[in-house]
């Protein structure tokens, strides 16, 4: 017997893809004054894509979103991403496309502390004995990864990793990927990691030796195909501490109190007028016109 499914998407990746599409503009008149609304009409259209994927068999799903940016980490370490650079445009329909998803019967996790990579782990973690697929091409979220029941899934490239593949092409386990990115650094959310570690490096310590702290510091001990690895294991030693701050950071919560149960996750099996407001405020017959035929099949 196939085991419900449950897919759990990365909103604020949605909302950027669609933003920096080659759609079409689209502007609305949102409280009193025009709104370019091209991101959050592209993101409810990817998501009723998705759920019309025969393929994709979804019955249950969840997005989730950075809003705001900012999250526990930046308090961790300054140089965390923030909302430095968020185009101002795009920032404005933070608020309005989660209030159009939840019209829409999809259910958000609106991030504050926490951030998206966190809901959609802790979503990994809550439902044991469900299959989950993590709708997202961020690398960070493999460490969510488990044997025959998590994946992770990368649309765009059409790509599902899964535990076994992870470990196939990387030759470390997937619980790993902090140590991973504590070490190499990752520029996307501002984590500088250590100079001179790369990730052909950093993949082969992990699978001599696990995580950072059992790395050892004399580097004979470390694998003959490491180059410069005496100089790496000065740097190494001399930036523990670094290197475990930046492991932490890359540690995604798995515990948020989300408040969220199966029955919450249940796509909706009609469309709802709040939708149908919600489609015209932001000026879409097409997204009410999707959902009618999805959900109208479905009541």
């Amino acid at each position: 017997m196939t085991r419900p499914r449950i897919h759990v998407v990365d909103g604020t990746f949605e909302l950027y893809r669609a933003e920096f599409s080659k759609r079409p503009r689209k502007i609305a008149q949102i409280d009193g004054r025009e709104l370019d609304v091209t991101a959050t009409v592209g993101l409810v259209g990817s998501l009723l894509t998705l759920v019309g994927e025969a393929a994709e068999k979804v019955t249950h799903l969840a997005i989730a979103f950075d809003n705001p940016i900012r999250s526990f980490r930046n308090d961790l370490f300054d140089g965390y991403k923030d909302d430095t650079g968020v185009p101002p445009g795009l920032k404005a329909q933070f608020d309005l496309v989660e209030d159009v998803v939840r019209a829409l019967g999809v259910r958000v996790l609106s991030m504050r502390d926490h951030e998206a990579d966190d809901g959609m782990a802790t979503i990994a973690a809550m439902f044991p004995d469900h299959d989950v697929r993590i709708l997202s091409p961020d690398k960070d979220l493999a460490q969510c990864l488990e044997a025959g029941r998590v994946v992770t899934v990368d649309r765009i490239r059409k790509r599902t990793v899964t535990y076994e593949s992870f470990v196939a092409d990387r030759g470390f386990l997937p619980s790993l990927v902090p140590d991973l990115l504590g070490l190499t650094g990752d520029p996307q959310d501002g984590i500088p990691g250590l100079p001179g570690f790369g990730e052909k490096t950093v993949a082969a310590l992990l699978a001599a030796f696990g995580e950072i702290a059992n790395i050892p510091d004399d580097p004979s001990a470390w694998p003959s195909s490491v180059r410069g690895r005496e100089k790496l294991a000065a740097v190494l030693a001399g930036k523990r501490d670094e290197a475990a701050l930046y492991k932490k950071l890359a540690t995604l919560v798995r515990d948020v109190p989300l408040g969220v149960g199966l029955d919450d996750l249940a796509l909706p099996t009609s469309v709802s007028p709040a939708f149908v407001e919600q489609a015209a405020r932001v000026g879409s017959n097409d997204i009410l016109d999707r959902a009618r035929r999805l959900f109208g099949a479905r009541g």
